[in-house]
């Protein structure tokens, strides 16, 4: 009798649901800090403010390719050692800014720039680092699913930042809430090290049963790194769906971060709804988001079994877009708060469920060199993500808040069009299930 397979890949699952939700805290701590203490007792306007913001998405997009090379030769569990302590000891800095510039706001400015920059660089293999960990501990009928859990996580952390950050800022001031969220980061980055592998066959408590169910990806159980697939960029870069599917995350992208950077300032300075209901308000569409991702990568799964990957994936995603657009508009016309929140909860749940297909699809375009192919649909991602903390203020200024919150949605929308010609099962890469392959109900 063959034994049942071990369980061990949701516990990685778990360690990287974990990481996520620590580096995205991190990262949307510092516009609560921005917004809650910083630009009024520096007197930093929200424009230059907002350079901050896009030094990190800057850096860290620059950085993403070379992180999914990375990844490719070295493995994800050292990348996302590497992303870990990255953020740890970056986000110890920030805090130590406020320190060494008490009084100075130029100093501070210049300070900021180049830490959440430093910042930037050590995060660019968060996400693809994920999305090949995924690939590598679970089978084709769940990796939507475990792609939609782990960034469900880092959206949590987003939401977690308003009320949890806001809170420590209040308790402790905001140099040391900094301290504080690096000291955290840095112990479960030590967790993660001591328990994580970055394949079943090479995990001390994963049996061969598991380590066969998984179905490992071409070239993943490989031991060593310099056994390791190098990376067909080549092939990469002439692919359409790779393309294609780069480009419409960078909607997702810029759609996102104008949420995570300024739909807490549009709430309290703009919509004048007072700073402990605007941080409310801010983390309620983004608890919606964190919910709807595993919801939508379960469901895109589900399709993929009953229409096809390409049919099922894009479904989720083209239609998760399309809606986002449209309930973004819809909150932008709405006069009472209540609908306004409402409409933009509606709209980043929407997103959310669109999440997860953007994942498995570029893990397995890819291949071999997964990571690299989610590096690229991530620097997409996050390209036009850096665009969103200047250009919304930028446009805000000379047309209305109205308009650049708007922006987004046409932007979303055009995002959509592109699913209509992406096909992940044109890499000559495995994307069916074979359900006699499913494990034994424990």
């Amino acid at each position: 009798m063959n034994p049942r397979p071990t369980a061990v890949r949701w516990q990685i699952l778990a360690l990287l649901m974990g990481l996520c939700f620590i580096s995205h805290f991190n990262r949307a701590s510092m516009s609560v800090a921005a917004n809650d203490r910083i630009m009024g007792d520096y007197g930093i306007s929200p424009t230059r403010m907002g350079t901050i913001y896009s030094a990190f998405l800057l850096v860290y997009s620059l950085c993403m390719v070379p992180g999914g090379a990375f990844i490719d030769r070295f493995g994800a569990r050292r990348a996302l050692l590497v992303v870990g302590f990255g953020s740890a000891i970056f986000g110890g800095l920030t805090g130590l800014t406020g320190w060494l510039f008490p009084a100075s706001a130029a100093g501070l400015w210049l300070s900021l720039v180049a830490v959440r920059g430093g910042m930037g660089m050590l995060s660019a293999p968060l996400h693809p680092a994920s999305a090949r960990a995924a690939g590598s501990w679970f089978p084709p009928p769940q990796r939507s699913l475990a792609n939609g859990l782990v960034t469900g996580a880092a959206i949590a952390g987003v939401a977690a930042s308003y009320p949890g950050f806001g809170a420590l800022i209040q308790w402790i001031g905001w140099p040391a809430a900094f301290l504080t969220a690096a000291t955290a980061t840095g112990l479960l980055s030590l967790l993660w090290k001591v328990h994580s592998a970055d394949t079943p066959r090479e995990h001390p408590r994963a049996n061969a049963a598991e380590a066969a169910w998984v179905q490992e990806p071409a070239g993943e159980n490989l031991r060593g790194p310099e056994q390791r697939a190098g990376t067909d960029w080549r092939r990469l870069l002439a692919h359409r769906s790779l393309l294609l599917i780069t480009l419409s995350y960078a909607a997702v992208g810029y759609f996102q971060y104008l949420f995570v950077y300024w739909m807490q300032y549009y709430f309290d300075k703009i919509l004048h709804l007072g700073e402990p209901e605007s941080r409310r308000y801010a983390s309620i569409p983004q608890l919606a988001m964190a919910l709807t991702m595993p919801m939508g990568g379960w469901l895109a799964d589900c399709l993929s079994r009953r229409l096809g990957v390409r049919a099922g994936r894009g479904l989720i995603s083209g239609t998760g877009m399309v809606l986002s657009a449209a309930f973004l508009l819809a909150g932008v016309l709405a006069k009472d708060p209540i609908w306004i929140v409402t409409w933009f909860t509606l709209a980043l749940g929407a997103m959310g469920a669109s999440e997860g297909p953007f994942w498995a699809t570029a893990v397995d375009i890819g291949g071999r060199s997964g990571g690299a192919a989610s590096a690229l649909c991530n620097t997409g991602g996050n390209l036009g993500g850096l665009i969103a903390p200047v250009l919304t203020p930028w446009v805000s200024e000379r047309w209305g808040w109205p308009w650049g919150i708007s922006l987004g949605g046409i932007i979303c929308f055009l995002g959509a069009a592109c699913w209509c010609g992406i096909d992940p099962r044109s890499a000559g890469t495995n994307t069916r299930h074979d359900p006699s392959t499913a494990p034994p109900t424990s």
